[in-house]
């Protein structure tokens, strides 16, 4: 099994940085992919970036260029700099571990809120 934990969600300004960051304990050999989501009431969770072990990433085209994702194979853990943040960005974001398997393990969610 493998434990996720995030920190680093919060209230900022339009324009405003928030650091995300996740880490996962457990048995935690086996994780290929870390990355973001993010879900705002009514809606389905969407991918905000992620990261494979090797350091390949991929972000949502509407995303690309104010957020970043980078990882710490070391540590398991992955972060997430979000900077221009939008009033739009307000969401509920949650980390995801891939494990070989296909197994996805997530957080419990970190509310961020942007403020016009």
């Amino acid at each position: 099994q493998v434990q996720v934990v995030e920190s680093g969600g919060g209230l900022v300004q339009a324009g405003g940085s928030l650091r995300l960051s996740c880490a996962a304990s457990g048995s935690t050999f086996g994780i290929g992919v870390m990355g973001w989501y993010r879900q705002t009431p009514g809606k389905e969770r969407e991918l905000v970036a992620r990261i494979t072990r090797g350091g390949s990433t991929n972000y949502s085209d509407s995303l690309k260029g104010r957020f970043t994702i980078s990882g710490d194979n070391a540590k398991n853990t992955v972060y997430l700099e979000m900077s221009s943040l939008k009033p739009e960005d307000t969401a509920v974001y949650y980390c995801n571990f891939v494990g070989w398997d296909g197994t996805n393990y997530w957080g419990q969610g970190t509310q961020v809120t942007v403020s016009s």
